[in-house]
């Protein structure tokens, strides 16, 4: 059964007129119920983690001062969000959704964590709507339990996964890999052990053509033991924070071929849901959805 972790905190309450859609968090589940690609027995709702495995990635200043509400206010600006202990919470336990959902994909080839794909968070600071890196505290987890060996962390948001190489600049035993749009936040970018730029307007088939071009030989290379996939929809040309051409069609093609090429070669996959900034919540909810509609075909 396909497993998808989901509590009711992620949807958290932001001021007025604050850009980032928080309703997705809590439209994307009721939409996967109404139209019958999932039931209730499909979700699981995380807890409050231990701060060990936290710890394995985020220094233990920085995460004392975000439990204790003592970041500096260009800290805080620079996280996107009003900084409250409800917010630290949310954030601790999206990593556990994803930690928990690391043995439903051993178990079944994937799972999902309806928020999550919190690339932006550093091992030191949080940065643009990312507080702690949840892939990243995941991929640390399963190397700790002895799940996994060799992890790979396939970073298809529209922005680069910028804490998450930092975080594993020095590491080889995990690879991240991020395609992003070239013109696109963060305009001082770090050094994945591969990055993809996009240009500005590319489309389905030059974005499309670069991912197959480069996947399958990548996973041959590196021969992981687990994937991570960051699944944002904001490569669609619909969103406000990205710059790139894609259509909702090309966006599900790419997960179909990420999801497929996973499920072929064996390989354990987990997906966070990651970026969505277009103007109509609707079409950031078709986007996501397709992703766990194919899931469901391709796995189950």
């Amino acid at each position: 059964m396909l497993k998808i972790a989901y509590h009711p905190i992620y949807k958290h309450p932001l001021p007025e007129g604050h850009r980032f859609p928080m309703e997705k968090y809590e439209l994307l589940p009721r939409q996967l119920l109404h139209e019958g690609t999932c039931s209730e027995d499909n979700f699981f709702e995380p807890e409050f983690p231990e701060e060990k495995y936290i710890l394995n990635v985020h220094d233990a200043d920085y995460f004392e001062r975000l439990g204790n509400l003592n970041l500096s206010k260009k800290e805080i600006r620079k996280s996107g969000f009003p900084l409250s202990e409800a917010l630290v919470k949310r954030e601790m336990i999206i990593a556990d959704g994803t930690m928990k959902g690391v043995h439903y994909s051993i178990e079944n080839g994937i799972s999902f964590n309806i928020a999550g794909g919190t690339h932006h968070a550093y091992s030191n600071r949080a940065e643009a709507f990312c507080l702690l890196n949840d892939q990243a505290i995941a991929a640390r987890y399963l190397q700790q339990k002895k799940l996994a060996e060799k992890i790979l962390i396939v970073d298809l948001d529209v922005h680069q996964g910028n804490g998450t190489a930092e975080i594993f600049q020095d590491d080889p035993s995990v690879f991240t890999f991020s395609m992003h749009g070239k013109g696109n936040y963060p305009f001082k970018k770090e050094k994945s052990d591969l990055d993809i730029e996009v240009p500005d307007g590319s489309g389905d088939d030059h974005y499309l053509k670069l991912l197959k071009e480069t996947l399958p030989g990548l996973i041959e290379k590196q021969k992981p033991d687990f994937i991570f996939y960051l699944c944002g929809v904001d490569i669609l040309e619909t969103d406000k924070l990205g710059r790139l051409s894609c259509t909702v069609n090309g966006c599900k093609e790419r997960d179909r071929f990420v999801l497929q090429t996973c499920h072929d070669l064996n390989i354990p996959v987990q997906c966070s849901m990651g970026g969505g900034y277009s103007k109509e919540i609707r079409v950031i909810i078709e986007a996501h959805a397709n992703t766990y509609r194919l899931a469901k075909e391709i796995y189950f």
